[in-house]
């Protein structure tokens, strides 16, 4: 069975072991990041996303990432809309360092904009990315509804929880050497 955690904004949170198509998981800072495999379900969505994505490209690799927010998210209020820009500052640096040294390698990189969930690098695309569904479908993360809102919790720090992905059809080694060298 399962550990259970608490919250100090939530209930009990069910503690799991990660889902076998995570290959990696580390921090970078703030972020808590993952390197993944991305199923079938997430791949054509993101076909959608990224339109230039590369054909050849049947493997993508997602590094989907979390960070800590010091309030709960589902709040409102300046001091809310201070924190989330903060954690959009921090992510936004990390998924351009990191596309930039995948796209220098030569490989295809994307990182989405969480205010917008549109892509950063690719253009004239409207579809629109959720980072809630997609934490959903790589790392099992819980959901709770709050109106027409899909709240996601994490595991350790229940809706206080930023998430922001990155995608790329570089190995998942070569992607864990570009996070390593962001970390230095």
């Amino acid at each position: 069975m399962a550990a259970i955690e608490t919250d100090a904004t939530q209930e009990p949170l069910q503690r799991q072991a990660p889902p076998s198509n995570v290959l990696h998981a580390c921090t970078v800072g703030e972020l808590e990041v993952h390197i993944c495999r991305t199923p079938r379900l997430l791949h054509r969505e993101l076909a959608h996303v990224f339109p230039d994505l590369p054909g050849a490209a049947e493997v993508i690799v997602s590094v989907p990432t979390n960070q800590h927010s010091a309030l709960d998210l589902v709040k409102v209020g300046d001091d809310v809309a201070v924190e989330k820009d903060r954690c959009l500052e921090v992510f936004m640096e990390f998924g351009k360092k990191l596309c930039e040294i995948l796209v220098g390698l030569g490989y295809w990189a994307d990182y989405i904009d969480p205010c917008s969930g549109l892509p950063m690098l690719t253009p004239n695309t409207t579809k629109v990315f959720s980072e809630v569904d997609c934490m959903q479908i790589l790392l099992h993360y819980s959901t709770m509804d709050a109106g027409m809102c899909k709240i996601l919790l994490h595991p350790k720090w229940g809706s206080s929880v930023y998430p922001a992905s990155a995608f790329t059809n570089a190995p998942p080694n070569e992607v864990h050497k570009a996070i390593a060298e962001i970390s230095k």
